[in-house]
């Protein structure tokens, strides 16, 4: 592909996720108010499967055509992206206020179902009645937030379109479809543009002998994840914090039940789950899955300095997955200071937290 063709892609890619994000916080937003549905409600699922869609169809996608390391990748390196990336974006541009709902249940849930596909994954596949187990999870998880978002009405919201007959009605009913439409729109320009960004960072990262696996776990991950980005990080400077720390949340639960679930049932054999996904990369998945209760639960605050943590997080994984790829000479030295100082630290600091905020 030529190198003007390949720039093509990366900047239409990045200005359709910018107009599709737009779109989609705005819909989503007022779609919440207008059908009595919390905002975290919708973040947890309308927003956060929709902006996973390019997951869906790049994992599917690989999973028909035999790539079982790009397809199970994709999953993972999202969802370590997911936290370390996009939250420590996120909270870099607002502190981010989590909802109670989050620490008590979705969270754990994450954690849950992150669990589970490492259970489900640790015989080497996950087959068809593994897809199945995780499908129906995520037709459970679904049906409980609805049922959940309905019971926690905001009154206040639900003033500012409250409908009075005569013309009440008419304005509630062009309301509704106005925002659907903004969603619609806002889901289609981001699947379009993720697309485009990962053509173009693909054909880079292949043209530099990258193994499928990495690139699943990096460039794919990451240009599957740049709708969120786009979502979470706009809904963070517009003030949307529930959909933006929801946003988040809900991918990852989705991304494990309904895109290796979907995966799983399209690949004829099953999808192979490589033994350094099972010893490294899906533990790491889990650990950042963890790591969030404590740091939910500190004050249900995101604060700025813990965001730039993520941050430095997620670029220490990336340079140990580079280094590994190239089977560089510091490997052994960067992986005896992550054992060593980095990975006790972070367990002490976050024991320390949890502890402080029990007692007060």
């Amino acid at each position: 592909m030529a190198p003007s063709l390949i720039l093509l892609y990366l900047f239409g890619g990045a200005a359709l996720l910018i107009l599709g994000a737009e779109a989609l916080v705005r819909g989503a937003s007022r779609l919440a108010s207008i059908m009595g549905i919390s905002s975290l409600a919708i973040g947890l699922t309308v927003v956060a499967y929709g902006t996973s869609s390019p997951e869906m169809s790049v994992s599917a996608y690989a999973a028909l055509a035999g790539q079982a390391d790009l397809a199970v990748g994709n999953v993972v390196g999202s969802n370590i992206f997911n936290v370390l990336f996009i939250l420590g974006l996120s909270a870099l541009v607002s502190p981010l206020r989590v909802s109670t709902q989050l620490v008590r249940f979705d969270v754990p849930v994450m954690i849950g179902v992150s669990l589970l596909g490492l259970l489900l994954g640790a015989d080497g596949a996950i087959g068809r009645g593994d897809g199945l187990i995780l499908l129906s999870g995520v037709i459970a998880y679904t049906v409980f937030q609805v049922w959940q978002g309905r019971r926690e009405k905001n009154a206040e919201a639900l003033a500012q379109f409250e409908c009075r007959p005569p013309s009440g009605a008419t304005l509630c009913a062009r309301d509704l479809g106005v925002n659907i439409f903004w969603v619609i729109a806002g889901l289609c320009l981001l699947v379009l543009g993720s697309r485009w960004l990962v053509i173009g960072a693909v054909q880079t990262a292949r043209g530099l002998g990258v193994s499928e696996l990495v690139i699943g776990l990096t460039i794919v991950a990451a240009g599957t994840s740049l709708p969120e980005v786009a979502t979470s990080v706009l809904a963070a400077w517009r003030g949307e914090r529930d959909i933006a720390v929801g946003n988040v949340v809900g991918s990852n639960i989705f991304n494990i039940l309904g895109v290796l679930g979907v995966s799983g049932l399209l690949a004829s054999d099953g999808l192979t789950v490589s033994t350094s996904l099972l010893r490294f990369d899906i533990p790491a998945m889990i650990a950042v899955a963890v790591a969030c209760l404590p740091v939910f639960f500190t004050g249900h605050l995101i604060s700025r300095w813990e965001g730039v943590l993520f941050l430095a997080y997620y670029t220490l994984y990336v340079a140990y997955l580079i280094l590994a790829a190239q089977q560089h000479q510091s490997l052994g030295w960067f992986s005896t200071i992550l054992l060593i100082f980095v990975i006790p630290l972070t367990v002490v600091t976050l024991g320390v937290f949890l502890i402080r905020s029990l007692r007060s």
